[in-house]
């Protein structure tokens, strides 16, 4: 199904591309969190590491192992190169998580010792075995005193007259002289062939025994093989577990440096998948195509509905779409604005694409979509995309049916990219909000399609254009649109028009359902600050209570006092009582919104959010207050800004300065923004002169070095380095 999917999206040509850089045949799909991958992936892109050698798959290997077997040495030494790049990778002594990973990995010191058994072109060393040194010298004594033997014969004056020429031939891979008949008179010789001109190939009795003797050396040399080979099996099955754990980490590597090392060639960028289903590509390129016109898209809702020009690119960019969610889902690199582009998690990625038409099966083309959509409904996270919709039936029928059919597929949390000729199916779903219309683009002018699309419209198919564009004589096309009529022209053109009303319409009744929201929560707010202000009313009520009744018992008791003294000192704290009682004018509740310049206090500022009893406010100062909306006052205009008073700017020399910049494996803008450091540091040291290492590869870095140079301030002039100083690979700078 993948594979099928591969080839619907058009990525087949990108896999194969893909699949050269792995050290191995593998399944895309990387087992683990995908987050943790995508932080090995990054942080291995900053290393300058060679790739892995080819190796062949080890579980065979294992199952041998495990069921008591052993392997060849040809086996062996691919295990070995396993090894040995594991080593090669531990001594880069990566700075990084990988580098910590790869740490973690101890090689038991039994498997290094078999890795240095071999060389480089996988033959066992002499030193392995004494044995091996001493077959081996016999073996190339041997066939010197073959090549000897043979050298003399070719030299023989009696023999002479019998040799048809002078070289030695492989027949059957044996050596062998080519002679005339009768040589039996002067030469004892094995018959090993004939030619058609009646000649014989023979190898000489002395040479004959000669190879039997290296026949001897060769067997006792693979029985030794044999030895070494069983003895080297019966170490690593001590260590099958480790060698299985570190056989997977080969491949887990294997993913990552392959993603990389495609990334960096073809200069591409990695996306990690966030949890929701929200799709937003920006210049996003389709690896199939050469020149591509790069995607921005908005796919935010659940349905992205596909119109008009016939050959504008619709299927491309349905294409697209699911191309970037599979390749994000593998993490597998692609072009396009990684920084502004979001791409969500899909467990499903379906594409409906061809005409299933079959007449094997005996299936219609509608009825071969209706099986195709049947499949979906029982699925979970799916990313569904439909080519040419109303394909294969009435375009009514099918619209109403298809329109029901997605928003089943809505419901059970599907998204779906459709596109259609047909407005039939646009303008029934152009009131939903959940479906997003958009448009291919035509130039009337130059009568072509633009590869761009516009959102929010339902778009022309623009059929009789394409027809002529394609070679269709003028006079049929010309017939077709009178058939064809005005009146439906106009049917089109108004179905066009409706739908972009209706979006009109749609996003005024948003703003207006926007702004009856905030009215009802300013509303609950004023609810909230009455019912405070009647609290605090009725608290001030009780308080005037207390202090009336505690004022007249005071006059009680002055009444009853005869003591004309004591009468005027209870008169006295009477009144003292009394004077508490302040009754204040109620607070002025001014009307106040986000924006608002209001004071508090000594502070002055301006109103970032609003609460029932509180708001918070920004000072001139920049501090951020939550303050209580009773003590705010409505503030004048905003401070004029204060004169800039001049600054004293100090730079102090780099403690660590060089003449020599290397930005060899480095991505163009890693490289700018080193090289821009780099030049400023340059400068407080002192130097005139400095010296820039950028490699020739493909030339796209040193083009970038350059440019950057040319606009620079403090660059007076560069050129190629001398050849003992790098050539064309390195640029001296004059500063």
């Amino acid at each position: 199904m993948k594979d099928r999917l591969i080839e619907q999206l058009d990525l087949t040509g990108y896999i194969e591309r893909f699949e050269e850089f792995l050290a191995r045949p593998k399944p895309l799909f990387m087992e683990g969190d995908r987050a943790l991958h995508y932080r090995f992936i990054r942080a291995l892109d900053g290393v300058d590491f060679k790739a892995p050698p080819k190796v062949a798959e080890c579980e065979g290997y294992w199952m041998r192992l495990s069921k008591q077997g052993w392997l060849g040495l040809d086996d062996i030494f691919e295990i070995v190169k396993i090894v040995r790049y594991f080593v090669y990778l531990q001594n880069l002594r990566m700075e990084n998580e990988v580098g910590k990973w790869l740490a973690e990995i101890v090689i038991p010191p039994a498997v290094l010792q078999i890795a240095e058994m071999f060389d480089e072109k996988g033959r066992l060393l002499d030193s392995v075995d004494e044995n091996l040194a001493s077959l081996k010298a016999a073996q190339q004594q041997n066939r010197e005193a073959i090549r000897q033997t043979l050298a003399r014969m070719l030299s023989n004056a009696k023999l002479a007259p019998y040799l048809v020429d002078r070289q030695i031939h492989y027949i059957n891979d044996e050596e062998a002289l080519l002679v005339r008949g009768g040589f039996n008179h002067v030469m004892k010789a094995t018959v090993i062939g004939r030619t058609g001109a009646g000649f014989f190939y023979v190898i000489p009795e002395s040479v004959a025994k000669l190879k039997q003797k290296e026949s001897d050396i060769a067997s006792r040399l693979e029985e030794l093989y044999a030895k070494i080979a069983r003895q080297i099996s019966a170490t690593l099955r001590e260590w099958l577990k480790f060698l299985r754990f570190f056989d997977k980490a080969f491949d887990r590597f294997d993913h990552y440096q392959a993603r990389v090392q495609m990334a960096k060639l073809g200069n591409l960028s990695f996306v990690l998948p966030h949890q929701g289903d929200e799709i937003v590509l920006e210049r996003f390129a389709h690896p199939a195509l050469g020149h591509p016109v790069p995607v921005n898209i908005d796919f935010s809702k659940k349905v992205l509905m596909i119109t008009g020009v016939n050959a504008g690119g619709k299927t491309m960019l349905l294409k697209s779409i699911l191309a970037s969610a599979w390749l994000a889902k593998y993490l597998l690199p692609m072009r396009c604005d990684a920084r502004r582009t979001k791409i969500g998690t899909f467990k499903e990625i379906e594409a409906i694409i061809e005409d299933p038409q079959n007449v094997k099966n005996d299936i219609s083309t509608f009825a071969g979509r209706m099986r195709q959509f049947s499949a979906l409904f029982g699925r979970q996270k799916l990313l569904v995309g439909v080519d040419e919709i109303e394909l294969g039936t009435d375009s009514d029928e099918a619209a109403s049916l298809f329109k029901v059919m997605i928003e089943a597929l809505i419901e059970r949390g599907a998204k779906v990219v459709v596109t259609t000729h047909h407005k039939r199916l646009a303008s029934m779903m152009a009131g939903d909000e959940r479906v997003e219309l958009i448009a291919a683009v035509y130039d009337e002018k130059r009568q072509s399609p633009t590869y761009t699309f516009l959102q929010g419209i339902i778009g022309k198919s623009y059929a009789f254009e394409t027809a002529e564009r394609y070679g269709v004589p003028r006079n049929i096309v010309a017939k077709a649109r009178e058939v064809y009529g005005e009146d439906k022209e106009r049917l089109n053109a108004l179905i066009e028009r409706s739908s972009v009303l209706e979006k009109e319409l749609r996003e005024k009744r948003a703003k207006l359902e926007k702004e009856l929201e905030e009215l009802a929560a300013q509303k609950a707010r004023y609810r909230e600050l009455n019912d405070a202000l009647e609290a605090k009313l009725l608290a001030k009520k009780r308080e005037l209570e207390a202090i009336f009744e505690a004022a007249t018992r005071e006059v009680k008791q002055a009444l009853k006092e005869k003591d004309q003294r004591a009468v005027h000192r209870r008169l006295n704290e009477a009144h003292k009582i009394a004077r508490k009682a302040k009754v204040q004018a109620p607070e002025r509740i001014e009307k106040l919104a986000v924006g608002d310049r209001v004071k508090y206090r000594k502070n002055r500022g301006v109103i970032v959010a609003l609460k029932a009893k509180e708001a918070t406010i920004e000072t001139d100062e920049g501090m951020k207050l939550r303050v209580p909306l009773s003590e705010l006052k409505r503030s004048g205009p905003p401070p004029k800004s204060p004169r800039r008073k001049s600054v004293e700017v100090k730079t102090e020399r780099p403690q660590k300065a060089s003449v020599k910049l290397d930005l060899h494996g480095l991505r163009a803008e890693e490289a700018i923004e080193r090289l821009d450091k780099f030049l400023s540091d340059a400068l407080l040291s002192g130097f005139d002169e400095v010296l820039i290492y950028h490699g020739i590869g493909t030339g796209k870095l040193a083009y970038a070095v350059r440019q950057f140079l040319k606009t620079h301030p403090s660059v007076q002039s560069f050129g190629d380095a001398p050849q003992h100083m790098g050539g064309f690979g390195a640029t001296v700078v004059s500063l």
